[in-house]
């Protein structure tokens, strides 16, 4: 199964994908990772890369494209895959399927208001990544992962003036997306919900699971 999860930031794209990653038996990818790879190799591409991400504002499609390609082409994604975070634009779908043909998918629904209260209480781990929430998902100890000890911080990008930028660049630039895979007939959606079990339910009642 070759998937898409697409949706404004913060809809809870990258949880979902792991979890219906284990059901499916595929494989997650996210270009955030792919991108904080880049970045933490500290090349000129990972720092150009990293300017753009903590200013809130998105890869340009060549640079994007080829990264995905690469990693499209290894051997742990040959059963399926589940892309979250990519393609960002109509370009980048257009380009994706020259090397790859995607099946389904998924857009997640989900309020400016909401975005905000997810967002602007969640908080990183800088060594596993594993994301946690002020009110949702609190870490035991002040700044420290729970399950790895890495330090916990808020990112760039999830201050309210960054949050406001990404959003308006998901409705200039991604939403369109909706239209395009619309009309190609593989399109499926649902709402994003507060509770985790509740989402899964939703995510199978959209996908006739």
């Amino acid at each position: 199964m070759k998937m898409i999860f697409m949706g404004p930031p913060g809809a809870g794209k990258g949880t979902l994908a792991a979890k219906v990653g284990e059901m499916f038996k595929i494989l997650p990818i996210s270009t955030g990772a792919i991108f904080r790879s880049a970045m933490s190799s500290g090349s000129a591409l990972g720092l150009k890369i990293k300017a753009i991400v903590e200013s809130g504002g998105l890869v340009d499609d060549q640079t994007t494209v080829q990264l995905v390609k690469e990693r499209l082409a290894q051997a742990d994604v040959q059963k399926g895959y589940i892309l979250d975070g990519f393609p960002r634009t109509i370009p980048q779908a257009e380009e994706l399927a020259k090397f790859s043909a995607v099946e389904r998918v998924l857009n997640i629904r989900i309020s400016d208001a909401d975005v905000m209260e997810r967002l602007g209480g969640r908080q990183v781990c800088r060594t596993c990544g594993y994301n946690f929430h002020v009110i949702f998902d609190k870490v035991a100890k002040e700044g420290v992962c729970d399950h790895c000890g890495g330090e916990v911080y808020t990112r760039n990008d999830d201050k309210p003036d960054a949050i406001l930028k990404r959003l308006d660049v998901y409705r200039e630039q991604t939403a369109p997306l909706i239209g395009y895979y619309r009309e190609k007939g593989v399109l499926y959606e649902m709402q994003a919900m507060v509770k985790f079990d509740d989402t899964m339910e939703s995510f199978k009642k959209s996908m006739g699971l």
